[in-house]
């Protein structure tokens, strides 16, 4: 009986050492043969050490495809803590080359990390840098490729274009706007290390190659900006004023052709330059009061609503004209005379556009204000749009209806302005402006998306009366107060942008 007991014993003893055998077994043949991808992957996560590589931004052109950003090659600096024996002493020699804080440097390379980038200090080095790092040949420190944002023409469109930081980030102006487009993805150049940080032996380094950004295409026509930036500097030299901006725009489109202010600043030194100047792009952001320029809306909105024939109705300019007990004078002393109401717009009289004002009445007249697109934004493609400044229809009486109808009570940015000349002229149409032409591919420059044209109003005055006021702003300049404008041999109409008063 205690044998058959023992041998019974013996016997589940085996059976058991069977089944644990065999439970081992298929744990290793399944950790060997299912599980295998997923442990080697957690192995490689705990081994393998990425060194950054930067992705190159997509290019910024112009409307011909000239260069207005690109990006240049350059070295920036990573370090594996592990592997650094002296920590003091490569903080000493990194901080004499890099001409940074020694002991931040120290900090850095002795921080418990697998590999740290040693920022900003060692971002984008010069050669020169670079090579007496590599002449100490220090253990631990290692230089990877990176790329610096460059821009060929240096302050040219400064304000709309932006910058972009050491992390090669949009930071402002269309690199900001367009960065999620523009910044490309980064890769890495990865091996396997051991707890020590020592190369692991009989594993190959692998790769993720970087892919750069879209590029993207601009309206802008490099010649006409060129011109403008030109002018505006020679400008603000010779007069010195607080500010000075202008903008080219096809009318017939919304498409901005030039767009520049000064003050600006150099965006490959952004750093100098103050964050009033770097974030503030004056042709739209800034708002003033567009004076006696505004008197081609009032005209335009007299001719559609045929309060006037301009060639044969006319009106006496004594010189000034009372209005709720202020006098409004005109810029002339003892006013104009009898004149039609095109040489109203010619010479510009104050009082003879108070009196469009009077046939229009206050809830046509502003009723054209916000048709022209005046008192909010113009939706135009770049960052730090003001909407402009108008008064509530409560608070506008015959007085208000009278000074805004030569621009006094009303403050505009220039792309309004400018926006709103355009539909004068082009038919009737009011576009939102843009300055975003297409996305393209940057190795092969294949055009991934244009950016649409959008019209937001269709007819914000009729065909007849946008050529109409054609031929009225070209006598202006031909005849009229904007005679310095004139160029034989051109068609040029205008404006000009004096502004009036009145007294009380």
């Amino acid at each position: 009986m205690i044998y058959y007991t023992l041998k019974k014993k013996i016997h589940v003893l085996r059976v058991m050492t069977v089944l644990l055998i065999s439970c081992v077994i298929a744990k290793l043949a399944h950790a060997q043969f299912i599980q295998y991808k997923a442990i080697d992957l957690k192995a490689t996560d705990l081994w393998e050490r990425s060194f950054p590589l930067e992705a190159a931004r997509g290019n910024i052109y112009d409307a011909k495809m000239e260069v207005l950003a690109s990006n240049l090659p350059t070295m920036s600096i990573v370090v594996i803590p592990f592997q650094i024996k002296n920590k003091p002493e490569v903080a000493k020699h990194l901080a004499n080359i890099l001409n940074a804080d020694e002991a931040k440097i120290l900090e850095k390379i002795s921080k418990k990390a697998s590999i740290v980038r040693l920022s900003p200090e060692g971002r984008q080095i010069n050669e020169n840098q670079a090579l007496k790092i590599n002449q100490l040949k220090m253990t631990g420190v290692y230089i990877v490729q990176d790329s610096k944002r460059y821009y060929p023409y240096n302050e040219l469109l400064a304000p709309s274009l932006g910058f972009v930081g050491i992390d090669n980030q949009g930071l402002a102006g269309i690199e900001g706007k367009y960065d999620a487009y523009l910044k490309g993805k980064n890769g890495s150049l990865n091996y396997k290390m051991d707890a020590k940080g020592g190369l692991m032996n009989g594993f190959i380094s692998r790769m993720e190659s970087p892919a750069s950004g879209l590029s993207l295409q601009l309206t802008i026509d490099l010649q006409i900006q060129e011109i403008i930036e030109r002018e505006l500097t020679n400008a603000y030299a010779k007069y010195s004023p607080d500010a000075i901006w202008a903008i080219a725009m096809n009318p017939n489109t919304g498409e901005i052709l030039a767009i520049s202010n000064r003050p600006t600043y150099n965006p490959n030194q952004y750093q100098t330059a103050s964050q009033e100047v770097y974030n503030r792009n004056l042709p739209i952001w800034m708002n003033y009061e567009p004076g006696s320029t505004f008197k081609s809306f009032t005209f335009a909105a007299g001719l559609e609503e045929n309060k006037f024939d301009m060639f044969k109705d006319t009106y006496y300019d004594t010189g000034s004209v009372v209005v709720e007990g202020r006098t409004i004078k005109s810029w002339k002393k003892g006013g104009h005379g009898l004149q039609t109401f095109l040489e109203v717009l010619e010479n510009s009289s104050n009082p003879g556009f108070v009196e469009i004002s009077r046939r229009l009445g206050a809830e046509t007249l502003y009723h054209y204000v916000k048709k022209f697109g005046f008192s909010k934004k113009t939706g135009v493609d770049l960052v730090g749009e003001s909407s402009g400044i108008f008064f509530d229809y409560d608070q506008y009486g015959e007085l208000e209806n009278a000074t805004t109808a030569f621009g006094q009570g009303i403050s505009t940015t220039a792309i309004q302005l400018v926006r709103a000349f355009s539909a004068l002229i082009n038919g009737g149409r009011l576009y939102v402006p843009k300055i975003s032409k297409s996305l393209i591919l940057t190795s092969t420059k294949e055009v991934l998306f244009d950016f649409p044209i959008i019209v937001e109003d269709e007819q914000v005055i009729s065909r007849k009366t946008s050529e109409s006021m054609r031929y009225a702003l070209e006598s202006v300049v031909s005849k009229g107060s904007g005679r310095k404008a004139y160029i034989e041999g051109y068609r040029v109409g205008g404006k000009t942008g004096v502004l009036a008063c009145y007294a009380r």
